[in-house]
């Protein structure tokens, strides 16, 4: 019995994305690039990356192909889309086609975020830009990309969807001058988007899942970073004694890419170093 307990499949590989294809929303910069690097190197053969500004994707695919790590003739590919509007996400599901016949690992990542005072929040850049964005964009790049997930998908062997909340859609997020009330809202609402679509595509072969970061240096991030204190005393709130790094995110979404991920659907990764839980500790005596 014991040796039949210490038998693992194929362990050596579990984390292995060989031959896979993703697609990278938000990828030409910050936590998108981070993990396009990581599925790169981990072995995916195709690497779609988009975002709005072409100049950016086209700088993050010369990075990305420059990688001295990937597997022969890998490569990722540039093709620039606004995420927040449904045709076109149609328009990059259809060139996306024209490369590959199906897709393993869908990470919709792109977002946004617009901080001021309550009293000063306005409604076309304060609210439905973000939400535009960061929900909706999100919800129809997994509707648009369903068939290309569900192409080559098995129980054995099923395709993934990861999509990219933030630790103020779980706790509190910024306030005062930094106000973030709809990104805060708008993240909250992709992470239950999450759990419901985990049930409702489970079942086709599509497991879906969230990640929720605390602070990692972004363009994004930094200015509010800057008004928290800075990158030390950041450092010194966090309970494991540091910001977020680029192998963080990486590393969490091959996770959830590979087959070590496989049973794994509808949870929300928290990567924020215990910062949430650490805030909220009592005072010692």
């Amino acid at each position: 019995m014991a040796e039949a307990d210490v038998q693992l499949h194929d362990f050596k590989n579990i984390f292995s994305l060989e031959g896979k294809v993703a697609v990278v929303s938000g990828g030409s910069r910050g936590l998108g690039l981070h993990a396009a690097s990581g599925l790169l190197q981990a072995g995916c053969s195709k690497v779609f990356i988009t975002s709005r500004k072409a100049s950016a994707c086209e700088e993050a695919v010369a990075a990305l192909n420059a990688l001295p790590n990937k597997r022969p003739g890998a490569r990722a590919y540039s093709i620039p889309a606004d995420s927040s509007k449904i045709a076109e996400i149609e328009r990059l599901v259809k060139e996306v086609s024209k490369h590959t016949d199906h897709v393993d690992i869908l990470f919709a990542n792109a977002g946004a975020t617009w901080g001021a005072y309550f009293d000063k929040v306005d409604e076309k850049n304060g609210w439905d830009k973000v939400m535009d964005l960061n929900v909706k964009g999100v919800f129809f790049t997994i509707q648009k990309f369903a068939p290309l997930l569900q192409a080559k998908a098995t129980t054995a062997d099923p395709s993934r969807v990861i999509v990219t909340g933030s630790v103020a859609g779980i706790g509190v997020g910024s306030l005062g001058e930094s106000a973030a009330y709809s990104y805060a809202a708008s993240k909250a609402a992709v992470l239950h988007l999450v759990r419901n679509l985990a049930v409702e595509l489970g079942p086709r072969g599509i497991l879906v899942n969230g990640i929720a970061p605390g602070f990692f240096p972004s363009k994004m991030a930094n200015v509010l970073m800057e008004r928290a204190g800075g990158v030390e005393e950041l450092n010194k709130a966090n309970p494991n004694g540091r910001l977020g790094k680029a192998e963080d995110i990486a590393a969490t979404v091959v996770f959830l890419a590979s087959r070590a991920g496989g049973h794994v659907n509808g949870d929300t990764v928290v990567l924020d170093g215990g910062k949430m839980l650490g805030s909220a500790k009592l005072e010692r005596l």
